[in-house]
């Protein structure tokens, strides 16, 4: 069983609607007319040739309507009735027109052994033309060319480009599917990069809350007042988790790379690690909200998965690079955080990459691109 073709979306659909019926209709009616006038020689002529004129509109109308299913059979029914009415009684070789237009329509929606119904169709038209022997034996050369050779090479035009014009719509189908499936997949982004933006947020946030209470549950009888300093940097780091949630619910989040050194800074010293920081360079703007993260998660990282007992972080012009030597296992760790940031840092033109050896763990992201920019505008 076949699929059936994708159908437009009804904005689609509507343009491409009254685009056919300002373009095509008219010229359809108006050889519906002349083919009609020119073969009626009494008034009962018009009354066996208008069904299959009318057959052919009603089905060209419901053709730009998207519904020709609905109409197509009764249609084909008629007009298949008029063209042996035509031949055998009126005497009419233009009686063919309405099959012709409501059989070519009609092969859009054949799905299955469409060169035999084509055959079929094309068959019907000669075999009926050739009837017309039956009456008009006295010139058969006339009969062959009038009633056979003509209406039947007339059909094969025909539907042969109302096939190509249908190819024509099918790509359309598959550009809009195409725009469809780009807009859902820039949906899909958004919230996966809301939800890693949201990970890093919260995450951070509840492992350093979580550091903190234990070092305040540890400090409780001796030192009230680190107590309570660690308990309103709880406080304070919580509201100020409530308000980055809110701005990146609002798209108006952005970190400060300084900050998060100095943050990452914090944090390590309050959990016992030294920490050493070097500046060689400032990085480019575009790129320092990025980093900012790239810190923000690895710190994250070595309070949950490392026994860090100290860290180095490197600011370069190309990028950030953080060691540390909490190595507790033979193999890295999966890290899903910074797996879904190496994909944002790639997207931006840069690297994530994180290593193993000799007890150390290193994470570095780079961007190589930016730094040869500037190279380049430096020699300029």
């Amino acid at each position: 069983m076949t699929a059936s073709p994708p159908r437009f979306t009804e904005s689609t659909q509507g343009r491409l609607r009254r685009l056919n019926l300002a373009t095509s209709l008219p010229p359809v009616v108006f050889a519906a007319v002349i083919l009609v006038y020119t073969d009626t020689r009494t008034w009962w002529h018009l009354i066996i040739l208008a069904p299959g004129a009318a057959a052919a509109l009603v089905a060209f109308e419901r053709w730009t309507a998207n519904d020709l299913a609905r109409v197509v059979l009764p249609c084909l029914v008629v007009a298949a009735v008029v063209w042996p009415l035509g031949v055998l009684v009126s005497g009419s070789p233009n009686a063919y027109w309405g099959f012709c237009a409501v059989g070519s329509l009609a092969m859009r929606e054949v799905r299955r052994h469409r060169k035999l119904v084509l055959a079929g169709l094309f068959s019907y038209v000669a075999a009926v033309g050739a009837a017309r022997l039956l009456v008009q034996r006295d010139d058969i050369g006339h009969v062959l060319v009038t009633y056979v050779l003509i209406p039947t090479v007339l059909t094969i035009v025909v539907t042969v480009l109302t096939i190509v014009g249908e190819r024509f719509f099918d790509l359309i189908r598959e550009l809009e599917q195409t725009r469809e499936r780009a807009a859902e997949l820039a949906v899909v982004r958004e919230r996966v990069r809301f939800a890693s933006d949201l990970h890093d947020i919260q995450g951070h946030t509840l492992h350093v809350v979580k550091l903190k209470i234990a070092l305040a549950q540890r400090l409780l009888l001796r030192d009230t007042a680190r107590v309570e300093q660690e308990l309103r940097e709880t406080y304070a780091l919580v509201s100020d988790t409530i308000a980055q949630t809110k701005e990146l619910a609002y798209a108006q989040r952005r970190l400060n790379l300084t900050a998060e050194i100095e943050n990452a800074k914090n944090l390590f010293e309050a959990a016992g690690i030294r920490v050493r920081v070097t500046r060689e360079a400032e990085v480019e703007a575009r790129a320092s909200e990025l980093l900012g993260q790239v810190l923000r998660e690895t710190t994250t990282n070595i309070l949950r998965h490392a026994q860090a007992s100290q860290v180095q972080i490197t600011l370069s012009e190309s990028g950030i690079t953080i060691v540390n030597d909490g190595v507790t296992a033979t193999a890295p760790p999966e890290l899903r955080g910074l797996a879904a940031l190496r994909q944002r840092v790639a997207g931006d033109g840069g690297e994530l990459t994180v290593h193993q050896q000799q007890g150390t763990f290193r994470t570095a992201a780079t961007f190589p691109a930016a730094r040869a920019d500037t190279e380049r505008g430096d020699g300029r």
